[in-house]
């Protein structure tokens, strides 16, 4: 499933749990002041794709690859409202880029 970065808001969790249900928030689990590595390897050690509007985590996975997955959200600034609704638009995608072994990063605009 997903993990939210921190730049992105605590309630995108609830808000598409119908679509990715078992997704959660690096502040659920402590990581909410971690350095970018401890989020990348908690992703890596539970399976997790992270989704964030991060730059570094973009070049990090060119650099890395896979795994863990990085989905991008390359909205700049934009409200809660407008990240659940790109999410929901492209939810089949998602969940394709997610089930997919070969791919390790997509970009969400």
């Amino acid at each position: 499933m997903l993990l939210f970065d921190q730049n992105l808001s605590l309630r995108l969790v609830g808000a598409i749990h119908d679509l990715f249900p078992g997704s959660i928030h690096v502040q659920d689990v402590g990581l909410s002041e971690a350095e970018d590595t401890e989020v990348w390897s908690y992703a890596i050690e539970k399976s997790l794709a992270i989704i964030t509007k991060d730059g570094d985590f973009r070049q990090r996975s060119f650099l890395e690859g896979y795994p863990p997955k990085i989905i991008w959200v390359a909205l700049g600034n934009c409200s809660t409202a407008a990240i659940e609704n790109l999410i929901r638009a492209r939810s089949e995608e998602i969940a394709s880029f997610l089930s997919d072994g070969g791919s390790s990063f997509l970009s969400l605009s």
